[in-house]
């Protein structure tokens, strides 16, 4: 391992490297989040086998129109404070 470090760390690898891609930069993709949860959405649907009520429940998040349930998550935690008192 050590031998692999030390040929890859070498210069003469760099300067290969810098002739194999002459750009320094990568390809970047760009990919939305509505894509995101659409590609998610559907891998959950087509792998559902059985009937799960908290795979639903991620499915139905997926699907929703709104960005998040940040004010649901605000209003169980206030639940769970008035129930503590």
């Amino acid at each position: 391992i050590a031998d692999t470090i030390k040929l890859l760390n070498d210069d003469d690898a760099l300067e290969l490297f810098k002739k194999t891609l002459p750009s320094p930069s990568l390809l970047q993709v760009k990919v939305t989040s509505q894509a995101t949860r659409q590609r998610a959405l559907a891998v959950l649907r087509a792998s559902q086998k059985h009937a799960d009520p908290r795979m639903d429940l991620v499915m139905l998040a997926l699907a929703g129109r709104s960005k998040n349930f940040d004010k649901v998550l605000a209003m169980i935690d206030e639940m769970v404070t008035l129930l503590g008192k």
